[in-house]
């Protein structure tokens, strides 16, 4: 009897015993798998991570080294401290070209969501040829900035341009937009819808999930099509045009390519150019024609900072302004 119950009871201690070590067993063998694919993960993001490290972390590190410096590239960097930030608010081209380019930004970006918007609505009531107008108002964003520059050159050519020649049909006298300080940023403004073509694509995706059924819930409510368009269609699209708007902001503050090959890039020197000074394009040069490689690297660095504050204040504005669907309402 005794030798039963101690037999009995060392089989319920092997029974306790080995689901314990199954279970640590497995334990383990889910940490080796965790590990494996960690392994696998980090392998295949290698090249992203490498190439993060290189083209991206790296400059900015470094360009902030050097927005403490005066390094003109030949010699070594001398450190100056905030000598260059200092320099930055008693530059008055600074100022000017920070005006240009707000100028350019809070005229350029509502005229583009505006004018995207429109082609949009447009497009959705295109039927079957949808297709082949979307890829035709994409196509003038493949073509490259520097070709878009010329081009505005050519159309806008105070004397024999082709906005001025049609102009000249109705009798109107066209501006000298290439050569009035007045009139540079207002066409580059207009030049710049040249691309609205992608914005027209999103935005024109965005319509066609907005539900029908609403629609039609307005119509018999007597809602006609402007109603239905500030109570239905912006609403439920705030998402695609808060996208466009931020996306836009960013790029107009970071104006370049056009304006530069129309008014720097070719060896123009009127002085319509103190118009077409943008930020970039004031930064470019100290960079890369004054080689004040450090006093460019302290402009670089307030313009992130003007990007990021314009950016966060959009965000906290979009809190009230965009509905996601789904979200539970504020």
């Amino acid at each position: 009897m005794a030798d039963t119950a101690v037999k009995a009871g060392d089989g319920s201690a092997g029974a306790g015993i080995s689901p314990t070590a199954d279970e640590s067993a497995r334990a383990r063998s889910r940490r080796r798998a965790a590990r494996r694919n960690t392994g696998s993960a980090l392998l295949f993001l290698s090249p992203w991570i490498i190439g993060f490290c290189v083209f991206t972390a790296w400059p900015l590190i470094y360009s902030a080294y050097l927005s403490l410096t005066d390094y003109d590239v030949i010699n070594d960097p001398q450190f100056v401290g905030f000598e260059n930030y200092a320099q930055l608010f008693q530059d008055p081209k600074v100022l000017l070209a920070l005006q240009n380019t707000a100028f350019f930004t809070f005229v350029q970006v509502p005229l583009y969501v505006i004018v995207s918007l429109a082609l949009a609505l447009l497009l959705q009531r295109a039927g079957r040829s949808a297709g082949f107008f979307r890829t035709i108002f994409f196509l003038p964003k493949m073509t490259p900035p520097v070709a878009i520059g010329i081009l505005f050159l050519l159309l806008f050519n105070g004397q024999n341009g082709l906005i001025n020649t049609v102009l000249g049909w109705f009798g109107i006298n066209g501006p000298a937009w290439t050569t009035d300080p007045a009139w540079v940023k207002p066409g580059l403004i207009m030049m710049s819808l040249w691309t609205v073509g992608a914005s027209v694509i999103i935005l024109l995706a965005a319509l066609q999930n907005v539900p029908e059924e609403l629609y039609e819930s307005a119509r018999i409510d007597g809602a006609g099509f402007w109603r239905q368009s500030f109570s239905i269609t912006i609403p439920m699209i705030s998402p695609a045009l808060f996208f466009i708007i931020v996306v836009n902001t960013i790029a107009g503050l970071q104006t370049f390519d056009e304006a530069y090959t129309a008014f720097f890039g070719s060896g123009n020197t009127t002085y319509s150019n103190d118009a077409a000074l943008f930020y970039v394009i004031y930064l470019f040069q100290q960079a890369f024609e004054f080689l004040n490689m450090g006093y460019a690297s302290a402009m670089a660095w307030l313009l992130f900072g003007v990007i990021m504050i314009v950016t966060a204040v959009q965000l906290i504005v979009s809190r009230r302004l965009v509905y996601y669907e789904g979200e539970t309402q504020r």
